[in-house]
């Protein structure tokens, strides 16, 4: 089972192309901090902006560069099954461990149109699939009784939750009886989340505080429920301020101020305010990252 501090991996750009050194150096980097695995080219990774061979390469680069030493769940979702089944192709060929599927976007199909699509997927492909649930950007939700249909089929073995109810690892675990990795898709409900059934989450900050994200889950995995709320406590500006404008504009900016990469995103997101830096860096500061 996938399980503790999954970081949604950034990627570097070096002027128009991926800055390949930087991203194997961010790979060693978070191995050598603690985390627990890679999840590259999901929306963090800006996979949105990446063109297929490039969004293959990264996978590529990161399954390569962690050499077996933690797992790589490839980030591989479209709202087009087809689309979605060539990167599962790719993540598979390069060596990954399991990809990513969000539920379909923009094309907003109902609960069974949602059961179809990751079945088409889970039928056309070999690799482990952790469903992704992420109304806020995909507007259509995954109920419970939905999910517990897809994780009958036999390599659906896990969701990144980020609708931000917690009642769902409660709801979800009465319906799925079999081993399946419950996993945060937001940092903020990291220990709530956990504490309803949870086993880990795919996180954002983790890009910039990998040390602090993988202790927060070692703690949980320990049962040290309340060393894992204080520090939580101290983990949730950095949370907050990541996110003041859309990432990852965030953890771009605070990553370089680390000297790890550049901030460089692609349009359509753009350079952060000067506020936000300001902030970024105040909170980074506070917790002597910087």
């Amino acid at each position: 089972m996938f399980r503790g501090s999954l970081v949604a991996l950034l990627t570097p750009f070096d002027g128009a192309g991926i800055d390949e050194p930087a991203l194997r150096r961010l790979v060693d980097w978070h191995i050598a901090e603690g985390t627990h695995g890679l999840v590259p080219v999901g929306t963090t990774g800006e996979s949105p902006t990446l063109t297929p061979a490039e969004h293959c390469r990264v996978i590529e680069i990161v399954v390569e560069q962690a050499a077996g030493r933690v797992p790589v769940i490839a980030g591989a979702g479209s709202n087009n099954p087809l689309e979605a089944i060539e990167y599962s192709n790719c993540a598979e060929r390069v060596g990954a461990d399991a990809t990513l599927h969000v539920a379909g976007y923009y094309n907003r199909p109902n609960q069974d149109g949602l059961f179809e699509h990751f079945k088409m997927l889970h039928d056309a492909t070999k690799l482990p699939i952790i469903v992704y649930n992420i109304p806020p950007r995909a507007v259509v939700d995954i109920k419970p009784e939905t999910l517990a249909r897809m994780a009958e089929l036999p390599r659906i073995v896990g969701v990144k939750d980020a609708t931000g109810d917690l009642l769902r690892p409660w709801v979800e675990r009465k319906h799925i009886n079999k081993p399946f990795a419950w996993l945060s898709g937001e940092d903020g409900t990291a220990v709530a989340y956990n504490v309803g059934g949870g086993q880990g989450c795919i996180s954002v900050t983790a890009n910039i505080a990998p040390r602090l994200c993988a202790e927060l889950q070692e703690l949980m995995m320990a049962g040290k429920w309340a060393e894992a709320r204080d520090l939580q406590d101290k983990l949730l500006p950095l949370h907050q301020v990541l996110f003041l404008e859309p990432n990852p504009a965030g953890p771009k900016y605070a990553l370089s101020l680390l000297g790890l990469a550049s901030e460089f995103c692609r349009i359509p997101v753009v350079p952060l305010q000067e506020s936000s830096k300001a902030e970024i860096r105040r909170v980074m500061t506070e917790l002597g990252l910087i």
